[in-house]
């Protein structure tokens, strides 16, 4: 008796937008890897990192969340998710944040604590960070200033163009990272913030060449909106030309949404000087697939000091998109 393989899909990113990947593709018969930002360093993560001085665990903490079982009412991803009151001892503490802290101490190791949270709530995927070198991120702009920290892309220079951005030190990409590439059949970058989550894992040395030798497709996701402090008045099209700079090579799909954003949402967005990104490559470029992907559940805004976004992706509504992609690339094969 012969069994169909499962397709390997690499998830590539952090934070909220690769979480709401995972958590509509694993109700599909697909084995899961994502591969997360080590660039974090706001908010309760970043206290965290500067106390006790590991790689942080922010963005690790939603991948697990995203991946957990869907059994008892999501009571793991609750519990991974839950942030302790402003006014208590914790102070804005994300308790999935310390679980994960607390397996680094006792495991001296990012990837052993992964290993451990893995087993203990039964992940659906497996989660790698793209580098297990202490790294902060470097970001460089137009008019020759930088500034280092990942956090300091919301907290300055809105509007200000960047150039690029780099790591210090200089990192090295986690070689389980690179065998995962390379045998993936589908690798998938964004959605997320360009700066702050997608480039801090495409710009580590080491993951060009491994895309190099990757053959599996690449499907990108555009961001619904621009951020003013990275991405004011960027395009679709600026967002897959820097993209492919990075990477080396052409993505093969590009999903973008065209589902009606709310009067309400476009007027709060447009008091922080943040629009919907302009999609000028629909009309002359057979990569995109275009769809509404806007998820209609209310975002609950965090307390804590970092700053989120109002509207997301519907994740069940970008996987069925992910999936129609790879049915059609598996019914081309064929013919």
């Amino acid at each position: 008796m012969t069994t169909t393989k499962r397709p390997q899909v690499c998830v590539i990113g952090g934070g909220t937008g690769t979480a709401v990947v995972l958590s509509g593709l694993k109700k599909y018969p697909l084995d899961l890897h994502a591969i997360i930002s080590m660039a974090d360093s706001g908010g309760s993560t970043g206290r965290l990192r500067d106390e006790f001085g590991f790689l942080p665990v922010g963005d690790l903490r939603q991948a697990c969340a995203a991946l957990s079982s869907d059994k008892n009412d999501g009571l793991i991803a609750k519990l991974l998710l839950y942030r302790f009151s402003p006014n208590s001892s914790l102070d804005n503490h994300n308790l999935g944040n310390l679980i994960f802290t607390a397996l680094q101490d006792m495991t001296q190791s990012t990837s052993n604590a992964i290993s451990a949270i893995s087993k203990l709530f039964h992940l659906q995927g497996k989660i790698y960070p793209v580098t297990e070198d202490d790294i902060q991120l470097v970001i460089h702009y137009q008019d020759g200033t930088t500034e280092i920290g990942e956090a300091t892309l919301d907290e300055k220079h809105g509007g200000k163009k960047i150039s690029s951005i780099s790591t210090t030190p200089k990192a090295k990409l986690n070689p389980a990272v690179a065998a995962v590439i390379q045998q993936a059949d589908y690798i998938i970058i964004g959605p997320g913030d360009l700066y702050g989550s997608l480039l801090p894992n495409l710009i580590i040395d080491g993951m060009k060449a491994a895309f190099k030798k990757t053959t599996a497709p690449i499907i990108f996701i555009q961001n619904l909106m621009t951020h003013y402090t990275q991405t004011h008045n960027m395009t679709a099209l600026d967002h897959v030309q820097t993209i492919e700079q990075t990477i080396g090579k052409k993505v093969n799909h590009i999903i973008i949404n065209n589902g009606k954003i709310s009067q309400n949402l476009l007027n709060k967005y447009e008091q922080q000087h943040e629009f919907p990104v302009v999609d000028n490559i629909s009309n002359h470029d057979s990569r995109v697939i275009q769809a509404n992907l806007i998820s209609i559940t209310p975002v609950i805004q965090s307390k804590d000091s970092v700053k989120r976004s109002y509207l997301r992706h519907d994740s069940d509504k970008l996987a069925k998109e992910v999936m129609s992609i790879m049915e059609t690339n598996r019914k081309g094969k064929k013919s």
